[in-house]
């Protein structure tokens, strides 16, 4: 028997009351109190070329859904090794299989209901965003009378007091550019609020950041306006300050008088840095608290160092869940305004301004911003959540939420879609779990990683000492084919299926999530070297595709080439230990012909 946590039946104003935890045996599945009474139409999705990952690291369910095994008995389920018994398909031997749990207890599974507000696309229904937006609203009425989980929030300046008798307080935007399900927005609200102040959102836009092109500025720029907007509906002034943060925040902070300022939570270095930056620099008086907006448990919550085994941080992060699993509060109407409004942005001039490179045309399927965003997990919720637990692997079928690029910009919250998708428990339990674990566990052992190695996440120094040492065994192999960057990037290579799949991230900027894993660890093929591999795949990737320059991408290069998060495998030529996939094995999962004609492929 299994011990699930359930929380059911709440209203959302005690969502954190004890009472309203229960303990119950159930199945391996989650259990809820009552019965779900979603209405949408039972469809079958087929054939589509807007797949991606859920924003977790590139491993599909044959790796990532059994802790004890292969359902099949065998040693792998990819490539030539035989399917007749065998270890685990990760790190070694674990007990307990079908709980997903090593030994030492059950597991967690955590439910949470907005009391009578549960979402419905049946006919007659609200309109999607108009039940978001009644979710937040039976909450509270503004974050002032909501009990804001401060273990969100980290001190950042020796100053821990607000400053009184200020002009205000600053929300400095960097990774959640949106308004609404954003914590750290919601706590820099509650602080002016509290203090009877004026709010302020600044972003401040560098000309050229990384590789990043007009692709992702555009895209960027998008919602940001979008951002403008909303905020000025809600009295709170919105800046565009052009330059790093270092160098125009704290005048920005100086100039207005600001008492505090709170920002978002990115894991990787150049943000990192930026922070450190602009905490040296704000005045001493100055109180400066950073939020993590972005995951569900925050980074530093979930654990105090690099997680190296996903049945590990999984315990940990459901032991956490039912804390900060949450519904948000709304941002409203700021009660306390600027006494002088800023100009609004051109947007026009600003994109024109950019110094990036422009050959690399934005794309038009993703709508940028929030409302994109919430519309596309609506369409993921009534459309192909139903098959996502069956068919998410198949390139050639539509069954991905195709998310990330609005989890990449924050312009929609991962909570949020966790919340929403999970109110399909009922009727697609085995899609919402698999869906659960994508997206919250998989994608938050990526923050993990980057948090916790932030010199080395995008470099084979941070893959596992026993993939590093078989790489090196493996360096002087002979490789069949090798390929230059020019020849990789304009997908012409001996492989039609690798060649589809460069074409539809360079087409589509973005890639199949299942594909992904393939693309880069041919790449290990045939280039040079593991480093040579490493470099040019996350050069590709944070090139063409929207999600580039992201945890989870640095970490899903390092897992197909250098064993991050995995184990070690039977030795072969190149690869070493390195677990490997072929185009004969994807062949027997899907349509590869059918895939490779959607593209325009061919092998050269």
């Amino acid at each position: 028997m299994r011990v699930e946590l359930l929380i059911f039946g709440l209203s959302t104003k005690s969502i954190l009351q004890p009472s309203n935890f229960l303990y119950r045996a159930a199945s391996s599945s989650f259990i809820f109190s009552r019965k779900n009474n979603f209405v949408h139409p039972k469809t079958s999705i087929t054939g589509s070329s807007r797949n991606m990952s859920e924003g977790g690291a590139w491993t599909p369910s044959w790796y990532k859904d059994s802790w004890g095994g292969n359902r099949g008995g065998g040693h792998n389920q990819r490539g030539s090794h035989s399917r007749g018994g065998g270890r685990n398909q990760r790190g070694g031997r674990k007990p307990n299989q079908r709980t997903h749990q090593p030994t030492g207890g059950p597991p967690k599974m955590t439910k949470i209901e907005s009391g009578s507000k549960i979402l419905s696309f049946g006919a007659g229904s609200k309109d999607f965003l108009e039940q978001l937006a009644d979710q937040r609203r039976s909450v509270c009425s503004s974050v002032m009378e909501f009990n804001f989980n401060e273990r969100r929030c980290r001190k950042l300046s020796v100053n821990r007091e607000f400053k009184p008798d200020c002009g205000g307080v600053v929300y400095w935007m960097s990774r959640d550019q949106r308004v609404q399900d954003n914590w750290a927005m919601l706590y820099a609200q509650q602080l002016a609020m509290k203090h009877k102040v004026p709010l302020y959102v600044c972003f401040c836009l560098v000309p050229k950041f990384l590789d990043a092109n007009i692709r992702h500025y555009g895209f960027m720029l998008k919602g940001l306006e979008e951002v403008e907007r909303e905020l000025t509906s809600l009295d709170i002034s919105f800046h565009l300050l052009t330059g790093y943060a270092v160098d125009v925040l704290p005048q920005f902070v100086t100039e207005m008088n600001i008492g505090g300022v709170v920002t978002d939570f990115s894991p990787l270095r150049t943000p990192l840095k930026w922070v450190r930056d602009v905490t040296a620099k704000l005045p001493r008086d100055v109180s400066f608290v950073q939020v993590d907006a972005h995951n569900i448990v925050p980074c530093w919550e979930t654990s105090d160092k690099q997680e190296h085994r996903a049945y590990i941080i999984r315990g940990k992060i459901m032991d956490k869940l039912p804390t900060y699993l949450t519904e948000f509060p709304p941002v409203c109407k700021h009660p306390h305004p600027s006494p002088s409004k800023p100009q609004p942005v051109d947007w026009v001039s600003t994109k024109a301004s950019l110094e990036v490179d422009r050959t690399v045309p934005e794309v038009t399927w993703a709508m940028p911003g929030s409302v994109g965003g919430l519309r596309q997990l609506e369409l993921f919720c009534k459309e192909r959540l139903e098959v996502y637990s069956a068919d998410r692997n198949k390139p050639d079928h539509k069954a991905q939420s195709d998310l990330s690029p609005w989890y990449h910009f924050g312009h929609v919250s991962v909570q949020r879609s966790i919340l929403t998708v999970q109110q399909f428990q009922t009727e697609h339990s085995q899609s919402v779990e698999k869906y659960i674990d994508e997206a919250v566990i998989w994608r938050e052992m990526a923050e993990n990683s980057a948090f916790y190695n932030p010199d080395r996440y995008d470099s084979l120094l941070g893959a596992p000492d026993w993939a590093q040492k078989t790489l090196r065994d493996h360096a002087g192999d002979k490789r069949q084919y090798i390929y230059s960057r020019e020849q990789l990037e304009q997908a012409r290579t001996h492989d039609d299926l690798w060649n589809a799949a460069q074409i539809q991230m360079v087409r589509e900027g973005k890639m199949h999530g299942f594909l992904r894993m393939y693309w880069a660890k041919m790449i290990l093929e045939w280039t040079p070297s593991p480093e040579v591999a490493l470099k040019e795949a996350i050069y590709l990737n944070d090139k063409y595709n929207l999600d580039g320059r992201d945890p989870n991408g640095y970490a899903g290069c390092l897992w197909a080439i250098g064993g991050l998060h995995d184990r070690d495998f039977q030795e072969r030529p190149i690869y070493g230990k390195i677990r490997f996939m072929t185009y004969y094995a994807s062949k027997r999962k899907f349509d590869v012909p059918g895939f490779v004609k959607r593209y325009g492929a061919k092998a050269y």
